[in-house]
């Protein structure tokens, strides 16, 4: 069975996600969760640390396109950071640098919040 957890801190007006293990369509359910959570409390400045991701799948990226339309449209965005490579290159892959904004550190990516 694939090992996935989050861990969602906040930074002023940011939310952070901590991606750990392996995203995949057996663990893609519990970051919808996380996402409908933030949602529901209105928190749409969202930034995705996927510093101990080891792997995403298919599905996996699939979560990030189901809420980033809800996300937009108040105002918010999602950041991706702090990626392994071999991460990346999937997202690389299939055009998400045209679509998300990657940073190679968190504050990074929070700052470019902070300066909206």
């Amino acid at each position: 069975m694939s090992d996935f957890s989050t861990t969602i801190r906040e930074a002023g007006d940011v939310s952070i996600i901590e991606l750990n293990g392996y995203l995949d369509a057996h663990t893609a359910p519990q970051l919808e969760s996380a996402f409908s959570d933030l949602i529901d409390k209105k928190r749409f400045k969202i930034v995705a640390n996927f510093e101990k991701l080891k792997y995403i799948s298919s599905a996996g990226l699939g979560v990030f396109m189901a809420f980033i339309e809800t996300i937009r449209s108040n105002n918010g965005d999602i950041k991706l950071t702090t990626m392994i490579p071999s991460v990346y290159n999937i997202f690389d892959l299939l055009g998400f640098p045209l679509l998300y904004e990657f940073f190679s550190t968190e504050k990074e990516a929070i700052d470019k919040f902070n300066q909206q």
